[in-house]
């Protein structure tokens, strides 16, 4: 085949698009971050393209470890001493049940949420944080891990989702 008819012919091949998946992370709970993370390296994993639409108590899994306290008032500093630490949305027991978890997780190979943070970011998993939660706690672009996008609107979760095979609020 010539070089003219194989130019020819890419240029008339349609290459399909990925499937979109778009997953709404609420909750920095363990036990709702964990499910969250799982779904977005395996929906990587299979191709997709994956959005985490990081809002209110989800978007502290995108906090960058050891930033303390954080926001310019003192109600949004009691909200971020109140949210440090992944907790168990039920059976906390003061916070030997996530211990517990993250012990059975580490005894049965289970990558830690922060593993597969970072695994999700080198599938290019987009974390995209909520701009209205980041002002509402007021946290800072620097107070999130590196490699999470620009801040995002709800309306751009949204129109993402319509258009996505997929979406689930977590």
């Amino acid at each position: 085949m010539t070089a003219e008819a194989m130019a020819d012919r890419t240029s008339e091949e349609v290459i399909p698009e990925k499937e979109k998946m778009v997953l709404i992370a609420a909750s920095g709970d363990l036990d709702k971050a964990w499910p969250v993370m799982i779904l977005a390296t395996t929906g990587a994993a299979y191709g997709m393209d994956v959005t985490v639409f990081f809002t209110f108590w989800g978007l502290h899994i995108l906090r960058r470890p050891g930033i303390g306290i954080t926001g310019e008032d003192w109600r949004q500093k009691m909200l971020s001493v109140f949210s440090q630490g992944a907790k168990l949305s039920q059976l906390n027991f003061g916070g030997m049940g996530p211990k517990m978890m993250k012990d059975l997780g580490d005894e049965k190979g289970v990558a830690s949420v922060q593993e597969l943070l970072e695994l999700a970011q080198g599938m290019g998993v987009k974390l995209w944080p909520c701009q209205m939660t980041m002002d509402l706690m007021g946290l800072e672009r620097d107070d999130l891990i590196d490699g999470s996008d620009e801040p995002a609107g709800a309306g751009s979760a949204i129109s993402l989702m319509k258009e996505a095979s997929i979406s689930l609020f977590i």
